[in-house]
């Protein structure tokens, strides 16, 4: 579904991606684990178009979506949550809501949707002219996720969603990702909580300085004991 052939992405003079190379199935979650300043959210903003690569290809579903522009990118069927939630803090939740749907046209098809999500989201339905700012940090990542899945995406890109939320939110976040996931819809996750994101993972890639260094199943990068030493924290 996806494929990552030799990817070099630069801020500057600085190299950010060291030759990534690396395939997502559809269907499948993927997890991408590794220290801060690896390379985990430039992997990401290379593949929806936040950040151009310099070299190297980006294939989606047999197209060529390599230097596209994120807007575009969006277009094709991926979409991102990113890292820090990044809801629009003065609009109301279903304003945002609305946002990731601006593709859609069809004004039926979008009331829909949005039944969809406050299925999988009910706190949303309850919050839905409240003030995004104004949520809790949990309600906010649950909103980011909403909004994504209004593009309708075939992949979804989820960075960091456990980032500053109380376990039990974080745990309740993950049971939602696996449940977008067994609705059909492919995941890339990139995660600092390693052993949650390998515990939903179907497969994981490890990253160093820019650089794929391990790939293997979930299940095994979980019993691996490099990877328990270096991110599992046995």
């Amino acid at each position: 579904m996806l494929v990552l052939d030799n990817i070099e992405t630069h801020y500057g003079n600085i190299r950010a991606l060291r030759g990534i190379s690396l395939d997502v199935k559809q269907k499948e979650i993927v997890t991408i684990i590794g220290a801060n300043g690896a390379g985990k959210t430039t992997t990401l903003k290379t593949i929806c178009g936040l950040v151009p690569p310099t070299s190297g290809k980006i294939h989606f579903q047999n197209n060529d979506i390599t230097g596209k522009a994120a807007s575009d990118i969006v277009g094709t069927g991926i979409a991102l949550v990113p890292e820090g939630r990044r809801v629009f803090p003065r609009m109301t939740v279903l304003e945002n809501l609305q946002l990731g749907a601006y593709l859609n046209k069809d004004r039926q098809a979008v009331k829909n949707d949005l039944e969809k999500v406050f299925k999988l989201f009910p706190i949303l339905k309850n919050r839905i002219k409240q003030i995004s700012g104004t949520l809790s940090g949990g309600e906010q990542q649950m909103l980011a996720i909403a909004r994504a899945l209004m593009a309708r995406p075939k992949l979804l890109l989820l960075d960091e969603p456990s980032m500053g939320l109380a376990p039990k939110i974080v745990a309740n976040i993950f049971d939602i990702i696996k449940q977008i996931n067994r609705e059909g819809t492919t995941i890339l996750l990139v995660e600092q909580n390693a052993r949650m994101a390998l515990s939903i993972a179907h497969k994981g890639f490890v990253i160093e300085t820019g650089k794929i260094v391990l790939q293997d199943t979930a299940e095994n990068l979980l019993k691996d004991e490099e990877v328990k030493k270096a991110y599992l924290g046995d």
